[in-house]
């Protein structure tokens, strides 16, 4: 699903059971392709998806943090 068109992967978002996988699906295809790149092709090791956060522009730092981060605060995850 992370290489999908994005009207598949943005479908597939909707159904996804974790924030952080209807996140990364709702992302552009160059975001998702990006990640898989630098970081499933790599073996998902967390230092790797951690760099890859950090470089990714603000707007995608910034949407992760608000669409992921802030509402497993708010649910006590």
């Amino acid at each position: 699903m992370l290489l999908a068109p994005n009207l598949v992967s943005r479908t597939a978002a909707r159904a996804a059971g974790a924030r952080e996988e209807a996140w990364m699906l709702a992302q552009p295809r160059e975001v998702r392709q990006s990640y898989v790149r630098e970081v499933v092709d790599r073996g998902e090791d967390p230092l790797h998806a951690e760099i890859w956060m950090l470089r990714q522009s603000d707007a995608v730092r910034q949407s992760y943090v608000r669409e992921v981060l802030e509402p497993a605060v708010g649910d006590g995850d």
